[in-house]
């Protein structure tokens, strides 16, 4: 039971939850011990961390939304065991954690969720992850446990400093308007989008904040632009999603043409595609049948990611994905722009948590973060992960977004995740070590 109690105390360490500076310690006992220890220990993590999950699909589909909770987190927990029991020593232990995290982000079933490294999400240290990303941030926090688990006690001085690390101001010259429209998730699912919500709220908008230069409307927000929206965008561009039965879609407007388009490339498992459909056909269609949603078919992903001009659009689930912000970033965009729709995940704590999440991908790639959420959270992020403007979430609504167009590679932009080459590095030596033979430290 102590191993789930540490499992427990791990995910609230992590966002939405605020213990994110006692992490280091508890993972010092984590970082010993067997399968056994690391299965309980998983399934007080992910429990907790996906206990969201269960309480939206309750709300939107009855009962059985919540019956795939159970498999996901026992998936999960026999990852952890496995970790634990292919790593006996604890600086193996360490690279080995970090080269798990980012498998979750690697294959069909990707859900990179639960990465050690979002612990700093609060701290003014987080802007570590501009050299390395969130990666970095997880080495870092499990070198700290490795550390202190050798009772080198000093370093918890260059961890207070993580925290409380002064970070400079970030000019903020451009001005865009972001539309919530707050359309019941249920209702969107049947097809009812309100899309005369995004014109009357935009028209509002502009007319109190004519110095706004850019709109942006949330992921699946109209079906089609409507009729007569350049007469209310007055010629600025507009950045919305668009709901297709084949690709989940972003699209740039202006002067009364679509500019540029971007499909999704990173679907939701089990959401927009459902993987291994050939051979858990009959699963799927039973659990069809029991959520009352017929036959559901998979959305189309894109071929690239690509950005919109200078705005480089990522869709809900993509804004989880370090890989996404960095290649849009590489392929030229000056800011970034996430279009989401968490209306789904209820009263849960989720959209926070996704919401927390994203905000990583602002500081990694130097980029401003414009949001635009169908029900929120409705923010503008500084290239340092501060949220600088948002608006309550629940409510339909707009915000005058600061941010600002930004060029040139921050480290992790350009070299990507040599933090997991690190931390693989590091997991060969420790089972190097592991298998020196007797008195090698003396020859």
């Amino acid at each position: 039971m102590q191993a789930l109690a540490l499992g427990l105390l791990l995910a609230l360490t992590l966002p939405p939850f605020p213990l994110g500076p006692l992490a280091p310690l508890v993972l010092v006992p984590l970082l010993r011990g067997g399968f056994r220890k690391g299965f309980w220990a998983g399934l007080g993590f992910w429990g907790l961390h996906l206990a969201w999950l269960p309480q939206s699909f309750a709300v939107l589909f009855g009962p059985w939304g919540a019956v795939p909770f159970l498999p996901l987190v026992l998936l999960k927990a026999l990852t952890f065991g496995l970790l634990f029991a292919l790593t006996p020593t604890p600086l193996l232990r360490v690279g080995g954690w970090v080269v798990l995290e980012w498998l979750t982000e690697q294959g069909e079933l990707a859900f990179p969720w639960g990465l050690l490294g979002y612990a700093l999400l609060e701290a003014p240290g987080r802007v570590l992850a501009a050299w390395g990303g969130v990666y970095l941030l997880s080495l870092l926090v499990l070198l700290l446990a490795l550390g202190l688990s050798q009772r080198r006690y000093w370093l918890l001085l260059p961890w207070a400093l993580l925290w409380l690390w002064p970070l400079p101001e970030a000019p903020a010259p451009e001005r865009a308007l972001l539309v919530q429209g707050n359309v019941n998730p249920l209702a969107k699912v049947q097809g009812d989008l309100g899309e005369a919500v995004y014109p009357r709220l935009t028209a509002q908008g502009l007319a109190r904040h004519p110095e706004a230069s850019l709109v942006v409307w949330p992921e699946t927000a109209v079906w089609t632009l409507p009729q007569g929206i350049e007469g209310v965008l007055g010629g600025r561009p507009l950045v919305t999603g668009l709901n297709l039965y084949g690709p989940n879609r972003a699209v740039l407007y202006q002067g009364e043409r679509v500019l540029a388009q971007y499909d999704k490339v990173r679907l939701v498992p089990f959401g927009e595609r459902f993987p291994f459909r050939e051979a858990l056909g009959g699963v799927y269609a039973f659990f069809f049948r029991a959520l009352g949603l017929g036959e559901l078919a998979d959305r189309t992903p894109g071929s690239r990611v690509a950005p919109l001009g200078p705005y480089g659009a990522m869709i809900c689930y993509e804004s989880v994905f370090p890989s996404t912000a960095r290649a849009l970033v590489r392929e030229g965009a000056g800011v970034l722009v996430l279009l989401t729709n968490d209306a789904w995940y209820g009263p849960s704590f989720g959209g926070r948590q996704h919401f927390a999440l994203g905000r990583l991908r602002a500081v990694e790639t130097g980029r401003w973060l414009l949001r635009a959420g169908n029900d929120g959270i409705t923010a503008s992020i500084d290239p340092l992960g501060r949220v600088v403007a948002a608006i309550p979430p629940q409510r339909e609504g707009y915000l005058l977004a600061p941010f600002a167009f930004r060029e040139g590679l921050t480290p992790y932009a350009r070299y990507g995740d040599w933090a997991v080459g690190l931390a693989l590095t590091l997991a060969l030596l420790g089972l190097i070590l592991r298998v020196r033979p007797p008195g090698w430290r003396n020859r």
